[in-house]
């Protein structure tokens, strides 16, 4: 699945209702379950054939306990809520709304809000079933009720600010697109060292995460079939305009 990060400029016609929950299922669900699969399958092999990987891992969370200062300790408490639930949620709601109301296409407006839920699916179904348990090490945050595999923090950070990035590709100013850009593909990395650095998750829970947020932000991306009407369409632009 390519990724084009300007489909939904291209081609800005009102798709029917039939056609989204039809490219959902297709699109996002099929692959997802396909997803969920895989990472049941990799959940399965570092907590069964593969424990012994644990050891190893372990030694990299001792390693961050030995560099933990009172400046990091306070800056990876503001940063690791930037993955939590709520946040997540909250500015997605905000993304969707906002960006809804200055383009008038809900299609892609939403498109933020299935890379999180998509995400959020696969995560929960996953860590009921793998049950794996978090590092033996001093851990700076109370756990959620969810195991540690995969990270649920990196995977939402992930899929939202992911998305984001891909949504902000379509501002104008250059150097106004560079730095929301950045900011927010690292936005998820401050989310990863945190969980590491405060005793939260394994490597590999950090590394799954990651990739089920990031495959989850392509699918969603990809979602609905688009053509590749040129911009100025007028069949397009006039479908854009009945939406206003």
């Amino acid at each position: 699945m390519r990724l084009d990060l300007d489909r939904y400029a291209d081609d800005p016609s009102i798709p029917t209702a039939r056609q989204v929950w039809h490219d959902l299922g297709v699109r996002v669900g099929v692959p997802a379950v396909v997803l969920w699969l895989a990472v049941v399958g990799l959940g399965l092999l570092v907590t069964g054939p593969l424990a012994a990987l644990g050891e190893r891992e372990l030694a990299v969370n001792e390693w961050f306990v030995a560099q933990r200062t009172d400046l990091l300790d306070s800056l990876t408490h503001i940063w690791s809520p930037i993955g939590t639930t709520e946040t997540v949620i909250g500015i997605c709601l905000v993304v969707v709304g906002a960006v809804w109301w200055r383009t008038r296409q809900w299609w892609y407006a939403v498109v933020p809000a299935i890379a999180v839920a998509t995400q959020a699916a696969v995560f929960l179904v996953v860590a009921l079933v793998v049950g794996r348990e978090r590092p033996e090490v001093e851990q700076l945050d109370v756990a959620p009720p969810t195991s540690s595999f995969p990270s649920g923090h990196s995977g939402a950070s992930t899929a939202l600010y992911v998305t984001l990035a891909m949504m902000a590709q379509r501002v104008e100013r250059t150097w106004v697109r560079v730095s929301v850009t950045v900011i927010l593909l690292v936005l998820p990395m401050l989310v990863v060292y945190s969980r590491l650095y405060r005793g939260m998750h394994h490597v590999s829970d950090v590394i799954v995460g990651v990739l089920n947020g990031l495959v989850c932000a392509v699918l969603a991306w990809n979602y609905l079939r688009r053509s590749q009407h040129p911009a100025g369409d007028a069949t397009a632009v006039r479908a854009v305009e009945r939406a206003r």
